[in-house]
């Protein structure tokens, strides 16, 4: 379903401490007392009653929900939930990003785009991300490979006085939970809540190649040197993953494709395909296999953005989500997007009723347009080389 949004924001206040930089935040969020379901849903970071900065993910995590302020209620702190703001990174010799990327392994893809994209107006920033102290192993992985890429990654908690600072502070807590991230593509809505405009940033710079500059284990013998197509049905949500009942048939149509082994991440009965699962036990070894590969059909997951970041052909079947929301800026990408009215704009569903009518739309499905004929790869990934 799709996430809920709490039952009340408060007003915007206004704040009259000047920054630094010559851009002030202007309304605040939630700066009364936020408890219960407010503090898990709240658009932004939280400050509790000692002084430390916390993450709704990580007080939902413990179980242990009490009182909390918005950390926004604090002068000098950014959140584009309350108030648009634009800052000039080209002046600018660092920035804090509190609770930046989120704790799916999709979206901090994207999101960590977002942040190097800042590299464009300014080649020396610093960029130093806070990051929830309980996210899952598999995302923070991630953020260990990008440290020193990217940039400096912290965990939090903090106290209050060890996030402030001279530089901006951009406050980017639970961004699930504000009404632009299902509206805007989603290197967009990370854009604009850094404070820049989506549009001044080239496009080649918006297709996650940044993965490419990661120290990633070469995939096991024999496949260094064989080709292969690698098949990623699984997402997050059973509304987001192919159904079972497909598997078969679109790895039967892989093979005809491309006439070599179709591999994956869990059993399936096909002469033409190979379970690597127990070769993929980390994200280092993942997304190893993502570059590697001739081939990627995915699912709304992860792997279509990784398979973007290296340059790797794929097709990816959409059902909930639009597109061009997700992969807009993916040139070696063809989705699918299955006309499932009654699911539009969810972000997860697991409702058996809203999985029949999944199903339902995928027994129409072209199982030929999941990699066309006239295609070839090795044209198909040089027509990936426009970045800047």
């Amino acid at each position: 379903m799709s996430p809920a949004r709490p039952s009340a924001w408060t007003a915007a206040d206004v704040y009259a401490e000047a920054d630094t930089h010559g851009v002030k935040p202007r309304e605040g969020i939630a700066t009364d007392i936020i408890s219960g379901d407010d503090a898990l849903f709240h658009p932004g970071s939280l400050l509790t009653g000692d002084g430390h900065v916390v993450a709704s993910y990580d007080i939902e995590q413990q179980r242990e929900i009490g009182c909390y302020r918005s950390l926004y209620s604090q002068a000098g702190f950014f959140n584009a939930a309350a108030a648009a703001f634009t800052l000039d990174y080209a002046r600018l010799s660092a920035v804090h990003i509190v609770n930046g990327m989120g704790v799916a392994l999709g979206d901090s893809i994207i999101g960590l785009t977002a942040v190097e994209a800042l590299r464009f107006f300014n080649p020396a920033l610093h960029a130093v991300l806070y990051r929830p102290g309980r996210a899952p192993a598999y995302v923070e992985s991630l953020y260990h490979m990008a440290a020193g890429i990217i940039g400096e990654m912290r965990w939090l908690p903090r106290t209050l006085t060890e996030v402030c600072g001279p530089e901006p502070r951009i406050d980017l807590g639970n961004h699930l939970f504000r009404p632009a991230f299902a509206a805007m593509p989603m290197i967009d809505f990370f854009l604009r809540s850094l404070g820049v405009d989506p549009a001044a940033v080239p496009t080649g710079l918006k297709a996650n190649r940044w993965l490419q500059r990661l120290c990633l284990p070469p995939p096991p013998a024999p496949w260094r040197e064989n080709e292969y197509v690698l098949f990623c049905p699984g997402a997050s949500t059973p509304l987001r993953s192919i159904p079972v009942m497909m598997h078969k048939t679109l790895v039967e149509r892989l093979w005809r494709r491309f006439a070599c082994p179709v591999l994956g991440f869990g059993p399936l009965d096909s002469a033409h395909y190979i379970d690597i699962a127990g070769y993929a036990t980390d994200t280092p070894q993942f997304l190893s296999w993502i570059k590697h590969a001739r081939f990627v059909l995915s699912s709304d997951s992860a792997a279509v953005h990784a398979a973007a970041g290296f340059d790797v052909p794929s097709t990816a079947i959409f059902t909930s989500i639009p597109p061009e929301l997700r992969v807009r800026d993916y040139t070696l990408c063809r989705p699918i997007a299955l006309d499932v009215p009654t699911v539009r704009n969810m972000h997860a569903s697991a409702r058996p009723q809203d999985i029949a009518l999944l199903e339902q739309a995928y027994q129409k499905l072209d199982v030929e347009s999941i990699a066309p004929a006239g295609i070839n790869p090795s044209a198909y990934r040089a027509a990936g080389d426009d970045a800047p």
